[in-house]
């Protein structure tokens, strides 16, 4: 079977920065296996698949499927509106998580993704011990958790067990604290997904914006994500849901075959 796939650079204008997330549109089904084998051959953070008979969205990393992920759903929605509908500027995808909606918005795409809740967590023995630096705080969301650090430079210069992160029962450990240039900074690892470091992470902002809207009493934020290839994210905290916008930028148009 031939396929077609796109390979975008999520919340960038530029390639080779971003987080690269590849997207298929399919309109005959496509089994949970074969995905799973198209993520790891990939080897991107993640993979979404969105069925154009029913508009669900599915994200798998190269070894695990994942509910929610951010910079693939900004990937998608680019490639359906530069590709598969251009008249468009809304589209909403159903997942696991719940309905995910992705507008074009003053030359960017704006999702509106599910809020997260922080919940802190009294013992911050293990995720120290993960990070050899000092804990302000630690909190647990639905999928992550999340440590406070004192300063930028201290998400820069982490020295990282990633033994130790992996043991923890969550997707994966941010590690987040304050912007010098913006209002705040962070870094995701998940080795338990088969994901060190994500480069950009749309999702774990629905658990970053709620903590750092009521930290900065505001609700329209500006974020940096400081991995390696870096991105920019904008983040609007609302009653049920996190709005994140970005730029996205094409990498690669092809076709898989299987």
């Amino acid at each position: 079977m031939k396929q077609e796939i796109f390979f975008v650079n999520s919340f960038t204008d530029q390639v080779f920065s971003g987080n690269p997330a590849g997207v298929v549109f399919y309109d005959k089904e496509l089994s949970q296996n074969l995905m799973q084998k198209i993520a790891a051959e990939n080897n991107l953070s993640e993979t979404a698949f969105i069925n154009l008979n029913s508009y669900e969205i599915r994200f798998f990393t190269p070894t695990i499927e994942v509910d929610l992920c951010g910079h693939a759903t900004l990937a998608s929605a680019f490639v359906f509106f530069k590709y598969i509908d251009d008249k468009s500027k809304e589209v909403r995808f159903k997942s696991k998580r719940g309905m995910l909606t992705a507008s074009e918005f003053n030359g960017k795409i704006e999702m509106d993704l599910p809020r997260d809740f922080p919940r802190e967590v009294k013992n911050k023995s293990l995720i120290q011990s993960a990070l050899n630096t000092n804990v302000k705080e630690a909190y647990k969301g639905i999928d992550d958790y999340m440590a406070i650090v004192e300063s930028e430079e201290d998400v820069l210069n982490l020295e990282l067990n990633f033994e130790i992160i992996e043991t923890l029962d969550s997707r994966g450990l941010i590690v987040s604290s304050l912007g010098e240039d913006v209002d705040f900074v962070s870094r995701w690892f998940g080795p338990q997904t088969g994901v060190d470091e994500d480069p950009v992470t749309g999702s774990a902002h629905t658990l970053l914006t709620p903590f750092w809207a009521e930290r900065l009493n505001k609700t329209e934020l500006s974020a940096k994500q400081l991995s390696r290839r870096g991105g920019d994210l904008f983040c609007k905290l609302k009653e049920n849901s996190v709005s994140i916008s970005g730029n996205a930028s094409l990498y690669l148009r092809g076709e898989y075959f299987s």
